[in-house]
């Protein structure tokens, strides 16, 4: 999913959520037990509530709260039962019968059914609804594509078989299917709530471990235990969450909020032994992906050599140690480590001045000087630009003699509608929504996904992300993905910058 923060506090967030308000759990941070009925927590808040139209960690953070659906992923990345107890797939891998749990429950009471799920989908996929989502995770299904046309009514691979019994057949067979119904817009919804007006996502009825029960947008949001949840009851009973309240630290520190991110501010002092805090600090991984996105659709980054030459101009090593004080990891590919098909021995565009030169005097400009102006769209408030971006853009000045302005987009304008209002370049972030390099590969650079803000086209690229896509044997398939990964870093239509890491205060 898309994500725009220099750091990725929501990716903590939801990970904080997800361990410490139910059993401990293998793989997560140790977190000491809820001992107040209330867990205090800072946040910038949720942009939208409704599952179809979340595309971002920080309306995600809530929404995996109120909502859930037939399956979810454990805490080993594994895809489990949720609202499903179980399922069968057919012989030739593209037919899944879902059975659900008899007695699960919205917050409000009424039983969750198949054809919940059913019409949750259809609305997901109606163009009225306008997700951008719903391609993406729900269009291996049969007929998703005609009904996101608005050419059916209804999704024809999408059955009702009885109350508790669903069937969706897809198009083919493809291993990371299950894996795409853990997204949010798989979520089921409740008719009524919806149909209640357009604003309902802002009292949202849902069948998640929690209910909304108090939201002031800009101070406060607060929710409740749903205590007709169906799996293991939370820990505390009420979350708070104090929506741009202060200064976070301040507030850790005189314990009005339990959970804190740390940033290169603090650093030094939360890794500092003798510190109050050291014993508090927990740094764990992340499957994520910071980038700058180039237009290849427009000049100048519709030619090759121009996007690679702004790749190898760039010394990530000294910004990831000047700035970032090595709280990041350098990315010379796509795919972070952990994930599968991360390639060690993967070429990327390194830092080379020389290179970078040569590339210039290789694409049709010839010279800098006859570049057309350049701009990156940022996503944010208050015309700020980041200290990275600003060193960015300065390697850009020295090593290639080329000025690049910026222009900076309302957050929810940013997210939401960055295809349609990028300039030439772009500064996004990608957060993993499963354990899949096709999350990665195919979402964000096949021709035609939704996530392809890049407007990047290369049919050999997409013949081979396909073949991936279907193909049985594991060990064959992630081969694909390296070699397609290769494709994508040597033709740049992004400049890879980092792969994050979480540090927080517990």
């Amino acid at each position: 999913m898309k994500n725009f923060g220099k750091r990725i506090w929501h990716l903590i967030l939801l990970s904080f959520l997800l361990c410490a308000l139910f059993l401990p759990q293998a793989g997560c941070v140790s977190f000491p037990p809820a001992t107040e009925d209330v867990l205090n927590l800072w946040d910038t808040g949720p942009i939208t509530l409704d599952p179809a139209i979340s595309s971002e960690m920080s309306s995600h953070s809530y929404v995996m709260q109120i909502f859930s659906g037939l399956v979810r992923l454990d805490d080993e990345l594994e895809v489990v039962p949720d609202i499903a107890e179980g399922w069968e797939k057919s012989e030739d891998g593209k037919t899944f019968t879902f059975h659900l749990h008899q007695g699960v429950k919205f917050h409000d009471g009424k039983e969750v059914k198949a054809s919940d799920f059913k019409y949750s989908w259809e609305r997901a996929c109606d163009p009225e609804t306008g997700s951008q989502t719903a391609a993406t995770y729900l269009g291996d299904i049969v007929g998703v594509n005609d009904k996101l046309a608005g050419e059916a009514e209804e999704i024809s691979g999408v059955k009702v078989v009885d109350d508790y019994t669903l069937q969706v057949t897809i198009d083919a067979p493809k291993a990371y299917f299950l894996c795409k119904l853990t997204y949010p817009t798989a979520f089921v919804v409740e008719r009524a709530n919806v149909e209640s007006g357009s604003d309902w996502w802002r009292h949202p009825i849902g069948t998640g471990p929690f209910e909304l029960k108090e939201w002031s947008p800009g101070q406060l949001l607060i929710l409740e235990r749903n205590e007709l949840y169906y799996g293991q009851l939370a820990r505390v009973k009420q979350v708070t969450f104090h929506i741009l309240a202060g200064n976070p630290m301040s507030m850790y520190e005189d314990g009005e909020i339990d959970v804190m991110p740390v940033g290169t501010d603090y650093i030094d002092l939360v890794e500092d032994e003798a510190s109050p805090f050291y014993q508090e600090l927990a740094v764990t991984p992340e499957l994520s992906l910071y980038y700058i996105g180039f237009n290849t659709e427009a000049p100048p980054f519709d030619d090759v050599n121009v996007r690679r030459a702004f790749c190898y101009a760039v010394d990530k090593e000294r910004i990831i140690k000047s700035i970032f004080r090595d709280m990041v990891n350098k990315a010379d590919g796509i795919l972070p480590p952990g994930m599968p098909g991360y390639n060690e021995n993967l070429t990327g565009l390194e830092y080379n001045v020389t290179k970078a030169d040569e590339c210039i005097a290789a694409s049709e400009y010839g010279n800098v000087s006859n570049l057309p102006p350049i701009t990156i769209t940022i996503g944010g408030y208050g015309g700020g630009v980041p200290d990275y971006l600003g060193a960015i853009i300065q390697e850009w000045r020295q090593n290639l003699g080329v000025e690049v302005q910026v222009r900076q987009l309302e957050s929810e304008k940013f997210v939401y509608h960055l295809s349609e209002e990028k300039d030439e370049m772009f500064m996004l972030g990608w957060v993993a929504d499963y354990p899949d390099p096709h999350n990665f590969l195919d979402n964000l650079f096949h021709t035609g996904s939704e996530n392809n803000i890049f407007d990047y086209h290369n049919p050999e690229l997409d013949a081979l992300l396909d073949q991936a896509g279907i193909e049985q044997n594991s060990e064959a398939r992630l081969m694909m993905y390296q070699q397609a990964e290769q494709q994508i870093v040597d033709e740049a239509p992004c400049l890879p910058l980092w792969f994050g890491k979480n540090y927080i205060l517990v």
